[in-house]
């Protein structure tokens, strides 16, 4: 029973977030009045498929992504519209109806284009506050960051600084938006202390080395010893909305900085998940209920509209970057130089893909 929850799970967490993600991007070309020929979730060989209003909507065997087919993205395509003379774009143009006879991709003004590609992202952004928002209304209490006491006999960090009372800024700099924040940070430490930076009494205070225990572990490893709990906030309208908001700041800023240290080197490719990895947790995410799910979920859509936003080539935020300086500077860069670089970059992301699939499976097999 666990393995069918943990495949429709999978399949729903899945082609919700692909979906959503796709979705974005056809909504804007729409609104652009951009023909879009395809709209498919997955790839591979049609499941199911269905011309409606000019569009072949599809459904794929991998449900590994999704794309949109824009008339005139392809540069052959591009290059053949530019052969034909179309005539200049002009921002003040109305936006065409959205149908069958709407304008091609290259046709549209560069900030319309930077819309469309954008617009993916911004659904999967969307979409993960959404989640952390249902999240959020279903907790007993929005979790602040004031400390309500201290645990133990002699708590260390009461004694190098804390108080109760003390709303919790900031640790080593970094600004905190949720106690989980707090505790993301603290793990993140290397000698079990911290700056942190607390309004105490309506003032700012700077305390620079409040330190904590450890405790060894049956493995032999140590771990900070948290000493202190925080109050809770009774739910309203307004704290919900906030709390979502400042849980949805705390997803997005660790997701990135993941992204920050794998390219600093601080974490390695090894702890990076394919599709394998992340059914793996969603099945464990199963074994505990919805709220996990639901959280595993927003972090995958943040994620995805994080990861697309990178200035890499073959990902969104690489064609972004073209577009601004199009937008810019009303000089378009050369379409064979995108193309070349953009299938450099699927390239690389596609082996990215198969060797963290392939340490997935060996994980799971040993």
């Amino acid at each position: 029973m666990t393995g069918l929850l943990t495949v429709v799970a999978a399949v729903l967490v899945f082609g919700t977030v692909v979906l959503v993600h796709e979705l974005g991007h056809f909504l804007a070309a729409r609104r652009c009045g951009i023909r879009v020929e395809e709209f498919s979730i997955g790839f591979g060989p049609a499941l199911w498929s269905r011309v409606r209003n000019g569009t072949r909507y599809s459904i794929r065997l991998l449900p590994l992504g999704g794309y949109n087919a824009l008339a005139g993205e392809e540069p052959a395509e591009e290059e053949q519209e530019k052969a034909e003379e179309p005539p200049a774009y002009n921002p003040h143009t109305p936006l065409l109806p959205a149908t069958m006879d709407g304008r091609t991709y290259a046709e549209a003004g560069p900030w319309q284009r930077f819309f469309v590609i954008a617009a993916g992202a911004l659904m999967n952004f969307l979409l993960g506050f959404v989640v952390i928002l249902i999240l959020t209304a279903s907790q007993d209490a929005v979790t602040s960051k004031v400390i309500y006491d201290f645990v133990g006999d002699n708590p260390r960090s009461e004694q190098t600084g804390l108080q109760a009372g003390d709303e919790i800024l900031a640790v080593n700099g970094h600004i905190c938006f949720t106690a989980e924040d707090v505790i993301y940070e603290l793990q993140r430490t290397e000698d079990y202390s911290a700056s942190f930076t607390v309004l105490r009494d309506g003032h700012r205070v700077t305390l620079p080395d409040v330190q904590f225990d450890s405790r060894t572990e049956s493995d032999g490893s140590t771990s900070m010893v948290l000493d202190f709990r925080v109050y809770g906030i009774e739910k309203t309208p307004r704290t919900v909305v906030s709390g979502a908001i400042r849980y949805f700041c705390y997803y997005s800023r660790v997701i990135l900085r993941g992204f920050v240290d794998l390219f600093t080197g601080r974490v390695g490719i090894n702890e990076l998940s394919g599709p394998v990895g992340v059914v793996s947790a969603v099945s464990e995410a199963v074994q505990y209920g919805w709220r996990d799910v639901l959280s595993l979920a927003a972090v995958i859509t943040v994620n995805l509209g994080i990861f697309n936003l990178l200035p890499i080539p073959g990902l969104d935020g690489f064609k972004l970057l073209f577009l601004a300086a199009e937008g810019i500077t009303r000089r378009e860069v050369p379409v064979r130089v995108q193309a070349a670089l953009n299938a450099a970059g699927m390239v690389l992301l596609l082996m990215l893909m198969v060797m963290v699939t392939m340490q997935d499976v060996a994980k799971y097999f040993l």
